[in-house]
């Protein structure tokens, strides 16, 4: 990059850093707090993903750091082995190694090129699971909002808990007051002024109303002078029966994290013609997290929000994401009480905005009038999320997509062929009812690799037509969508053949792929079936098959 840069990039890329960084240093804080961490860590993440990220990602303006999606997973992870009344301490280490095996777990992925296993999360599931943990983060805040704590866990506990807290009179009034003001601020900004910094106008108007009204005489927690300087590297103490549990939460936060930033960047790169790489994303992710865990961070993803403020304003490269570095590590040399008087509402007021930007329910809604199935498959997601837990969510959403396309390739559609006038190629006789067979003659499709799970489903088909009356004289597999062949389906083939060859019915195959057909040969099924039995299209089996019994194209009956 620092060979390829233009003198006239830098104001560009400077300016863009300046209004990245009022944009980062409220989102890092508060979705540390979102975490179970201390602000301060949001920080300390925020520079060494930024870092990171600027010397290894292939991206020129992605944005990194602390993530509202994330936020709850690192909770998740790290507070069932904090005891009760945790040590922040303690908080920060599990946080931090939990940062490293996510790092460790991206960095050999991306090498042993796995950036593919972002596509387990289909998008009718990611869209059910962001709108689970959009519901989740938006209740788990809303005591923070209102001015008190809660101890629950879980969505019905926290929704539980929170009505009682306001029932039993716990609404800390100036907290509330300030954190609509912030959360009317945002949103007034966003819809009138989209390219004023919203996030930061309303910290600002908050730290003035607090600092002006002496909010903390009043019963508001504020944010407090933040520790001055920068922490040193340092490897994370935890116990050894800490791990195993880490390693089940990092591998969720990778899955996420990665489907995260594949569609971001893919988004963003699709606007200049790039093209994305998603085993160096994988690997630069990686990087970002390991600089993030060695120095008291823990895990980040990519920002849709943050990247979208930096290319409004104006940012050529990763220069952009190198300055918002060097300005909050100066923040935090130099001037680390700047935001000390910050309501801790107004944090809130932050995460919770983020969480309806996660929500997408026009998606859902579009799912349903679109493709029904997939809208329930969303739903489960959302139940999954919401009722389960963040993380046993993710596994729902995983094992759904993967349910998903099983079901697909279980029980693909299948069709029989047949010739429609001035249409050229051969046509689901389903679609079209006025399509031409021959006599004699069944073109069948069957829309899926051939495999263990859906072997009965092509037998009993294939037995359906061979039992027709009058009976057919040839069943031919239009195989152009067949993939694969395993070795179950083999020998069901093998089967099959002899079973409708006793019927005098001919199995034939025409259109199928050059691996498949190398398999075939493989498997030693022309043992049974006519080697001459393969065609190389339609057209020419078709043609076989008529100067063999001199058939000819009639209307096929109702």
């Amino acid at each position: 990059m620092l060979r390829e840069y233009r003198r006239e990039w830098l104001p560009k890329d400077v300016v863009a850093g300046l209004v990245l960084t009022t944009l980062l240093v409220p989102q890092g804080m508060a979705y540390a707090e979102l975490a179970g961490l201390p602000a301060i860590t949001g920080l300390y993440t925020s520079i060494l993903c930024l870092v990171g990220y600027a010397i290894f990602g292939p991206s020129k303006i992605l944005v990194l750091g602390p993530d509202s999606s994330l936020g709850p997973m690192i909770a998740a992870t790290t507070l069932p082995l904090i005891a009760a009344n945790g040590d922040p301490a303690r908080a920060v280490a599990l946080a931090s190694m939990l940062a490293l095996i996510v790092g460790a777990i991206m960095v050999v992925g991306g090498l042993a090129r796995l950036g593919f296993v972002a596509d387990l999360l289909s998008k009718p599931t990611m869209i059910g699971y962001m709108n689970g943990l959009a519901i989740t983060i938006l209740v788990g805040q809303l005591p923070k909002l209102f001015g008190f704590s809660t101890d629950a866990n879980g969505l019905v506990d926290e929704t539980r808990a929170f009505v009682d807290g306001v029932q039993d009179g716990e609404t800390v009034g100036a907290a509330l007051a300030v954190g609509v003001l912030a959360l009317a601020v945002i949103a007034v900004l966003r819809r009138t002024l989209p390219r004023v910094p919203n996030v930061l106008v309303a910290v600002v108007v908050s730290i003035a109303v607090a600092a002006g009204f002496g909010l903390e005489q009043h019963g508001v927690k504020l944010v407090g002078t933040l520790p001055e300087g920068f922490p040193p590297l340092t490897v994370p103490d935890v116990h050894r029966s800490d791990l195993l549990p880490l390693v089940a939460g990092a591998f969720g936060i990778a899955l996420v994290s990665l489907a995260d930033t594949i569609a971001t960047s893919s988004a963003f790169a699709g606007r200049s013609g790039e093209e994305v790489d998603g085993n160096r994303e994988m690997v630069a992710i990686g990087v970002a997290n390991l600089g993030a865990g060695f120095f008291q961070g823990f895990p980040v993803s990519t920002s849709g929000s943050r990247t979208a403020v930096a290319e409004q304003a104006g940012a050529k490269t990763q220069v952009t994401g190198l300055v918002g570095a060097i300005l909050i590590a100066a923040m935090l040399l130099f001037v680390p009480g700047l935001f000390r008087d910050l309501p801790q509402p107004t944090l809130a007021a932050v995460v919770i905005t983020a969480s309806l930007s996660l929500a997408d329910v026009p998606g859902t809604v579009r799912l349903w009038k679109q493709r029904r199935s997939e809208c329930a498959l969303s739903i489960a997601a959302f139940l999954g999320v919401a009722f389960l837990g963040v993380l046993p969510g993710i596994v729902v959403a995983v094992a759904l997509s993967v349910m998903n396309l099983f079901r697909r390739s279980w029980l693909p559609y299948h069709a029989v062929l047949g010739r429609v006038q001035n249409l050229p190629g051969y046509h689901d006789v389903t679609s079209y009812p006025e399509a031409e067979v021959l006599p004699g003659l069944v073109v069948f499709r069957f829309d899926a690799p051939l495999f263990f799970a859906n072997t009965r489903t092509f037998r009993e088909q294939i037995l359906l037509l061979a039992s027709r009356e009058p009976a057919p004289v040839w069943i031919l597999i239009a195989a152009e969508p067949i993939t694969d062949v395993d070795t179950t389906a083999a020998d069901m083939l093998e089967d099959l053949d002899e079973a409708i060859n006793a019927r005098g019915v001919s199995l034939v195959f025409a259109e199928m792929k050059d691996p498949v057909r190398a398999k075939i040969l493989a498997y030693e099924l022309t043992r049974t079936i006519d080697p001459n039995h393969f065609y190389p299209t339609l057209d020419s089996a078709v043609a076989a098959y008529q100067e063999q019994t001199g058939a000819r194209w009639t209307r096929q009956e109702p």
